[in-house]
């Protein structure tokens, strides 16, 4: 297995939410063609937002998930300290720490392989995120 390719991949700001980030994942990987089998590692290089992966069908899904983390961490709960950068900020760190900030997803024939209904999503847990990088690291075998 070799590094075929290792970028930084930039997201445009996005509203509070989640979103759907597979086709900016998949234009911001040059070489993926290229691999006949492996694996691609995402990183997401910020403490207030999250990567997950879930249903690309419904949009109910992403409103329904975000209403529930809503609710299971409210902005501006009277027991958090860290409140520099608002009432979303300590919010914002614990939803990124729950859902995460790392994805390993599988290569093969130089796709993603992604069941039938998922999607990486982009959890944007800050009221005004900005834009927001993903480092993107291949490993596999050329494709002969």
């Amino acid at each position: 297995m070799e590094i075929l390719e290792q970028t930084i991949i930039s997201l445009k700001p996005r509203q509070r939410g989640f979103h759907i980030i597979t086709q900016d994942i998949l234009k911001g990987l040059a070489k993926l063609k290229e691999c006949e089998s492996g694996i691609l590692h995402l990183q997401l290089l910020h403490t207030s937002a999250s990567l997950t992966i879930n249903e690309s069908a419904d949009p109910d899904v992403r409103s329904d998930l975000f209403a529930f983390l809503s609710k299971a961490v409210p902005d501006g709960a009277p027991y958090f300290n860290h409140v520099l950068e608002g009432d979303d900020d300590m919010t914002a760190h614990i939803l990124s720490s729950l859902l995460g900030v790392n994805l390993s997803l599988q290569v093969r024939s130089g796709r993603l392989i992604l069941g039938t209904w998922q999607a990486i999503y982009l959890g944007e847990h800050r009221n005004y995120g900005g834009e927001r990088q993903i480092a993107a690291l291949l490993m596999g075998q050329r494709k002969a």
